[in-house]
């Protein structure tokens, strides 16, 4: 039982530090640091920082990084309990402690024990709980609901706020001697826009994460740096996530942000004349992925203009790297959203293991339909990819570069374009 206990944790541990990714002389890997020294003692920490800086991150780095690892982290929301529920929340409470209480309940105090017990949105305490819990922390002992008997507890305190605790006890909302309790070690965590440097890290960070290996348009990380980022860090994400799902392209272009990032929100195929230069040489940036002081990598991508008469305009692709084909027992994994690395560690693969759609010669006649053009273009390669992997998407999402969920997304377009018709 213990060493399962410890591999829980140390998944737990994992998922922190992931979290705590930052750029080189950012403001955060001092708060780092200072987290790091902190949690070798048992001081109780204030986490302080606007929604989405990523405070139980930091709380969960603080315990992982504490002797009392091993033991639970045990995290409580204030603010998301109903105040009649939160002390026995809390404390737990006994036996016919109230009307539907047939048995005992060990409170969050108790799961706690020998562990760290985490008050995320501590503001947002009840004056009446706000006693209660000075007495806990002050003579560690506490009395479940309906129980006039007292417990002891060992548990190490982290609490976490969005407001100004200060001006709380200055407006009576909170209590001044639970705010000196607290403030032992305060931590304040610096907002995004403190620390822009870190912007293209974070995003290169959850692109990866996410599987992606599509490349970025600097001028889309420019903007994403000079925007203030009123949900921090959470923002961040949910916006890494938008992009994966929604962008159709091969790179990630400015026009594929939402108009609040300074884009237009909408996908390749309402800019095929744009979408078309994405097969010229352009300087490309493509998010890479380390531990904690991360740096990203630019990329140059020099594909030359082919002279117009040298290729038919329909038929032109850009050389891609295409994957080695997966093993037969791989072939049925079509359930996972993420695709695997495109290559072997060190392999470079070129077009040829991918067989090009046959088109024939086109002659150009004046009006040219290009959004058509492009369609049937794309549908060549889609229907050829699916062709040629039986049908498995995720393979043939591989192959042409792209998540599942982005070719599945135009597979089901297309069905509705279809049935439209």
């Amino acid at each position: 039982m213990a060493v399962h206990a410890v591999s829980v944790e140390g998944l737990q541990v994992a998922k922190a530090a992931q979290g705590l990714v930052h750029g080189m002389g950012s403001p955060l890997a001092e708060t780092r640091r200072s987290c790091g020294r902190i949690a070798v003692s048992d001081a109780t920490v204030l986490l302080t920082g606007e929604t989405g800086t990523g405070k139980e991150v930091f709380a969960r780095f603080i315990h992982g990084s504490s002797p009392r690892a091993t033991r639970p982290f045990v995290p409580v929301n204030c603010g998301a309990i109903p105040e009649n529920l939160l002390e026995s929340e809390l404390f737990g409470y006994v036996k016919g402690a109230f009307t539907g209480a047939g048995s005992p309940r060990k409170g969050r105090v108790a799961m706690a024990e020998g562990g760290t017990l985490f008050l995320d949105e501590i503001g947002e305490l009840p004056l009446g709980l706000q006693v209660k819990l000075l007495r806990l922390l002050q003579e560690r002992t506490y009395e479940p609901v309906g129980s006039s008997e007292s417990l002891t507890t060992n548990f190490r305190l982290i609490a976490a706020t969005n407001r100004d605790l200060s001006i709380e006890v200055k407006a009576g909302r909170f209590r001044s001697d639970l705010y000196y309790r607290l403030f032992v070690c305060p931590i304040r965590l610096p907002a995004l826009r403190e620390r822009t440097g870190d912007v293209p890290v974070l995003f290169s960070h959850f692109w990866r994460t996410r599987g992606e290996t599509r490349p970025v348009d600097p001028e889309v990380l420019r903007l994403l740096s000079a925007y203030p980022w009123p949900g921090n860090v959470r923002e961040l994400e949910n916006l890494v996530e938008r992009l994966s799902v929604c962008t159709e392209g091969a790179v990630v272009r400015v026009r594929d942000l939402p108009s609040d990032f300074g884009g237009l929100g909408v996908s390749d195929s309402a800019y095929p004349e744009q979408a078309m230069d994405d097969a010229v040489s352009h300087e490309i940036y493509t998010p890479s992925i380390t531990s904690y002081d991360p740096t990203p990598t630019p990329l140059v991508a020099s594909v030359p203009r082919m002279p117009p008469a040298a290729v038919p305009p329909v038929a032109y692709m850009p050389p891609m790297r295409v994957p080695t084909p997966l093993p037969m027992a791989a072939a049925h994994a079509d359930d996972e959203l993420t695709p695997p690395p495109l290559t072997l560690p060190g392999e470079t693969l070129e077009l040829g293991s991918f067989e090009r759609p046959e088109f024939p010669s086109v002659r150009l006649v004046l009006p040219i339909d290009l959004p058509t053009m492009l369609r049937e273009l794309e549908n060549a390669y889609l229907d050829a990819a699916l062709e040629q992997t039986g049908g498995n998407k995720k393979e043939a999402a591989r192959l042409l570069g792209m998540g599942r969920t982005t070719l599945v997304e135009k597979l089901r377009r297309r069905g509705a374009d279809a049935s439209k018709a």
